[in-house]
């Protein structure tokens, strides 16, 4: 197993377009790997975790998770033997998928802490998941939380950029092995 953590990148519903911060590290950061979903429009929460878990298990050592809103709540619906792979997570905007038909799949949010290390980060003036709901899932899983005061559904349309802010909040996540994640290395 490699010492050094993967970076998964786990875009939410309708996948992350240009611009967006999930995209802009894919491009930029060494040794990350974006998971692709066979449906970005309809999603299942089995297809998704199905997805989510083989991602996990073909890299080779252990992850480090930066999830986009729906892509949370797929993580946190993950098997034993992918949890065990993860160092940590960056649960980013996370859905409220009672409020979408849509993705009703994928309710009831799961409420168990998480054996790994995380942060969600939930923004004062989120459209699908208030900063509320972002707290109490954040206190059920035993994470960190961060909240930004009006930064929206934190994707592109925020105009974070790359987001320095969440490159060293991954910083945390990833450990010291990793020197490269620096704002200087994202396009």
């Amino acid at each position: 197993m490699s010492s050094q953590p993967t970076l998964l990148i786990v875009p939410g519903w309708k996948d992350s377009g240009p611009g967006h911060w999930q995209s802009l590290w894919t491009e930029a950061l060494p040794r990350s790997v974006r998971v692709q979903q066979d449906d970005w429009i309809s999603p299942t929460k089995l297809a998704w975790v199905k997805n989510l878990t083989q991602t996990i298990l073909e890299q080779p050592g252990r992850v480090v998770i930066a999830a986009h809103s729906l892509g949370c709540i797929a993580t946190t619906y993950l098997p034993p033997e992918a949890v065990a792979r993860i160092q940590g997570a960056l649960l980013v905007a996370p859905a409220d998928p009672e409020r979408r038909a849509v993705l009703a799949d994928f309710s009831p949010v799961p409420y168990q802490p998480l054996s790994y290390r995380s942060i969600v980060v939930a923004s004062s003036n989120d459209p699908f998941c208030s900063v509320r709901t972002a707290g109490a899932y954040a206190r059920a899983w035993g994470s960190e939380m961060v909240r930004l005061q009006n930064a929206g559904h934190i994707n592109a349309d925020s105009g974070l950029g790359d987001w320095p802010l969440g490159l060293a909040l991954l910083q945390s996540l990833m450990g010291s092995c990793v020197p490269l994640l620096t704002p200087q290395n994202v396009l």
